[in-house]
C-alpha cells in the first residue's frame, strides 16, 4: 500500500506554493463546481476543488501534480473550512498526492487478483526502467506505487498510470507502454490482450451466446 504522508512544511514549500491561486481558466471551473451544491453545502466541493488544485499544480510543474500544504490551505480559504478537515480528505483518499511525483506515476495494482494474474512480473518490468518503490526517478519521469485494488480485477493484473488504466498486462506490454510514454507516444490504453475490447470472455461468450446478435428468449429452455 502506499505510504500516506504530508510534504514537510517548510519555508522553501511556502516560498514555492504560498501564493497559490487559481488560474483565470480554473477559478471559473472552480465556481462552476461550487455551484453544484445547495446553499449551505458548498463544503461538498471539497473533493473535485483538491483534484482541480492537483492538476494546476501538475500543469506548473510538468508532473500528474500534487497537494502542497499551503494548497490545501487555499482550498480551505476558498470553501471557508477548516483546514484540517480539508487535510483529512486529501490524507484519506489515494487519489490525491502528498507528495512531489514525477510526470507519470505509475500505479502498480498489487493485490490478490492481480497478483496471481502476474502483477509481480508488471513491477519487475518497472523496476527494469530504474523505478524503485515509493519514489520518484532521478529524472523526474516515474513515481512508482503499489496500490490496492483499483476495480479492474475481470481484466487483471493492471496498472493506473496518471488518469488511464492498462489491463490484462504483460510484462513486455508493460515495458512497450513504458517506453511509449517516455518517447512522448500515447499507447493504447484498457485492456492489450488481441481481440479483447473490454472484459467480455476471450473467444466469445460462454453462456448466453444466443444473445450476442440478438434477442433470445430463454425461459422455455430452463
Amino acid at each position: 500500500m502506499a505510504d500516506r504522508h504530508l510534504a514537510p512544511d517548510t519555508p522553501e514549500l511556502r516560498a514555492r506554493w504560498g501564493a497559490f491561486a487559481w488560474t483565470a481558466e480554473n477559478a471559473a471551473k472552480a465556481r462552476e463546481v461550487v455551484a453544484r451544491y445547495p446553499e449551505g453545502r458548498q463544503r461538498s466541493a471539497v473533493m473535485p476543488l483538491l483534484d482541480l488544485a492537483q492538476r494546476q499544480v501538475g500543469a506548473e510543474t510538468s508532473t500528474q501534480g500534487w497537494l502542497p500544504i499551503p494548497v490545501m490551505e487555499y482550498v480551505a480559504h476558498y470553501l471557508a473550512m477548516p483546514v484540517i478537515r480539508v487535510v483529512e480528505v486529501a490524507t484519506f483518499y489515494t487519489m490525491y498526492n502528498l507528495v512531489p511525483v514525477g510526470r507519470f506515476h505509475v500505479q502498480v495494482c498489487g493485490t490478490t487478483p492481480c497478483m496471481l494474474r502476474g502483477s509481480d512480473d508488471i513491477m519487475a518490468a518497472c523496476k527494469a526502467k530504474g523505478m524503485k518503490k515509493g519514489h520518484t526517478s532521478a529524472d523526474g519521469l516515474w513515481t512508482l506505487t503499489e496500490v490496492e485494488c483499483m476495480g479492474n480485477c475481470a481484466s487483471a493484473p493492471m496498472v493506473q498510470i496518471n488518469d488511464d488504466n492498462y489491463e490484462d498486462l504483460t510484462a513486455a506490454d508493460m515495458t512497450r507502454i513504458l517506453d511509449d510514454l517516455a518517447a512522448g507516444r500515447q499507447p493504447k490504453t484498457g485492456t492489450q490482450a488481441p481481440g479483447r475490447h473490454t472484459v467480455e470472455p476471450l473467444g466469445g461468450p460462454t453462456s448466453l451466446a444466443a444473445m450476442v446478435d440478438a434477442n433470445h428468449d430463454y425461459r422455455g429452455e430452463w
